[in-house]
């Protein structure tokens, strides 16, 4: 071409198209006649492009495997703190007109005024608080009877102050509740009680959505344990041949344990796996 198209034969037709196709686009470069090796240019891109795809690919499903052990995590055992109520109810401490924390909002004024009567002769004659605590859910712990020593712990720190106390927490969510206090209100009230309470009164009608009737059958069965009168006995079931399904506290410690297990080891494929396999890659190169 530069023998039959003289550079100094056509200079007047360049600077013309030169100065006309400026007022309308930029040429491209790299598309230029003048552009200087370009064969060399394309061969040196093309390793890096073959270099980046298997490193794209080990990225992508290292993000992948992390994301979902996250989701996982925070699914069995999210900590969120300023989203949980429960916190709230740690901080403020036990309450002192009442004694309820109905931070669930299912009681009424009926039921509170009811239990305040109960509770309040209860701790003028036997000296022994019951408070009771409802909850829509647990964020911070894995179930209502951790969560219960835990309130305990914090509003009553020391042995004299939780001694002749007594914590109820009803979980709506879960339709769950615990029972826990000082070795002297366990030993008032009894082991057989306090199981009969968490696996009978609290669980059964809450599944109903008879929490009025649930924290308030236990206080009665509570009070009645402390007083040494006949045990009034829980809720009667509809269906005779219902099976309970709550959860022991036994049961819940070992569910939890699993979920540990279970989470720790994506923990460990999300990230030990993909980083072995990219080693592996990268040896064999």
């Amino acid at each position: 071409m530069e023998t039959i198209l003289s550079p100094h034969s056509f200079t007047p037709l360049f600077t013309n198209t030169k100065t006309l196709s400026s007022q309308s686009y930029k040429p491209n470069k790299s598309n230029s006649l003048y552009f200087s090796n370009p064969i060399s240019c394309s061969i040196k891109n093309d390793p890096f492009k073959s270099l980046a795809t298997p490193t794209s690919l080990f990225s992508s499903l290292q993000n992948g495997l992390a994301a979902l052990a996250i989701s996982l995590a925070l699914s069995f055992s999210p900590v969120l703190p300023s989203l949980a109520s429960e916190f709230d109810v740690l901080n403020d401490g036990p309450p002192k007109e009442t004694y309820v924390v109905d931070d669930a909002g299912v009681l009424n004024r009926v039921t509170k005024s009811d239990l305040k009567r109960l509770l309040s002769d209860l701790e003028s004659r036997k000296n022994f608080r019951i408070n009771f605590i409802t909850v829509r859910k647990l964020t911070s712990k894995a179930d209502a009877f951790e969560y219960a020593d835990q309130v305990l712990e914090r509003w009553y720190p020391s042995v004299e102050d939780g001694n002749n106390k007594g914590i109820v927490v009803l979980v709506t969510s879960q339709k769950e509740g615990a029972v826990t206090g000082g070795p002297d209100f366990v030993k008032a009230v009894g082991d057989t009680i306090l199981d009969a309470t968490v696996s009978e009164n609290l669980p059964v009608l809450a599944v109903d959505e008879k929490y009025n009737e649930a924290v308030y059958s236990s206080a009665k069965r509570l009070v009645a344990a402390i007083d040494g009168l006949p045990d009034p006995g829980g809720p009667a079931l509809k269906d005779s041949k219902r099976e309970s399904n709550f959860k022991t506290k036994e049961e819940t410690e070992e569910k939890r344990g699993q979920f540990s297990l279970v989470v720790g080891g994506l923990l460990v494929i999300a990230f030990v796996v993909p980083m072995a396999q990219y080693y592996a890659y990268v040896s064999r190169k």
